[in-house]
């Protein structure tokens, strides 16, 4: 019995780890060829991860084809390749390859916190088809994060200098021990075009931020794209259901639809 995961079963697991790769499907495959229609293979930027095409001219073709889709962040591919005259293989037959990219998690939640609102988060959002980033300076919170394909918990004593390495399209979300250390990653995050920017708190903790931001020489402009308080104004605060308010606030972000409340 072969217990090596099929080629479907890698692209799961890619997908919820975050990881670009490539599914490689031979479509068809007429003459002499040195594969069956349906087989398939799955290519990372690091080249074949697991199945075949063929092996040989035709595999080596497919794996360059494949990588430079990732590298230029191309779409589906269909590609059809004489054996012969495309490849320079003696087999005279043709063979017609699906190429079906996927570059990674195209939501990207990066948490900086990792104390009790920040712990029961990750346990919401790690089913989801999400990357989750979390970043803490005490160890003793990172180590109490769940470990999950998509969830990456990092020890990070300066957080703000974080902030220029995350994705151009993360959500990013400041859930630490309070304004203090909340501001200056926040000074950092609206200085960039993130799609979603929030921070946990009270409104009175929202003027004290729009105070201190303004001081830092943010523009009304700027700090206006700041999110807090934070999460759908639902449940009561314990820190399962804050998690839950912020989820659900974080999918009506995503999902395109005005937020018109808030919780905390």
């Amino acid at each position: 019995m072969n217990d090596s995961p099929s080629a479907l079963e890698e692209c799961v697991r890619l997908r919820h780890e975050g990881v670009p790769h490539v599914l490689v499907t031979v479509v068809t495959a007429r003459g002499s060829t040195p594969q069956d229609t349906g087989a398939k293979m799955v290519v990372t930027a690091a080249g074949r991860l697991c199945g075949t095409v063929g092996g040989g001219k035709i595999e080596a073709a497919a794996i360059v084809h494949a990588v430079d889709l990732l590298a230029t962040g191309a779409p589906a591919k269909l590609v059809t390749w004489n054996l012969q005259r495309d490849i320079g293989m003696t087999c005279g037959g043709e063979m017609q390859l699906f190429f079906d990219p996927s570059h990674g998690a195209h939501w990207v939640i990066a948490i900086f916190g990792a104390g009790h609102v920040a712990q029961a988060l990750v346990r919401v959002l790690a089913p989801m088809d999400c990357l989750l980033l979390c970043f803490d300076s005490r160890r003793e919170w990172i180590d109490r994060l769940p470990t999950a394909p998509n969830v990456r918990a990092t020890l990070a004593e300066n957080l703000s200098a974080v902030v220029p390495t995350l994705p151009p399209a993360a959500f990013v979300l400041t859930i630490t021990q309070g304004h203090a250390t909340d501001c200056p990653i926040l000074r950092a995050a609206l200085d960039r075009e993130f799609p979603f920017i929030g921070a946990i708190g009270s409104k009175s903790k929202r003027a004290a931020l729009d105070r201190d931001l303004r001081e830092a020489g943010l523009t009304p402009e700027r700090i206006a794209r700041l999110h807090c308080p934070l999460g759908l104004p639902i449940g009561t605060n314990h820190p399962q259901e804050i998690a839950v308010s912020i989820a659900a606030g974080l999918l009506q972000a995503r999902d395109g639809i005005p937020i018109t409340g808030s919780k905390v």
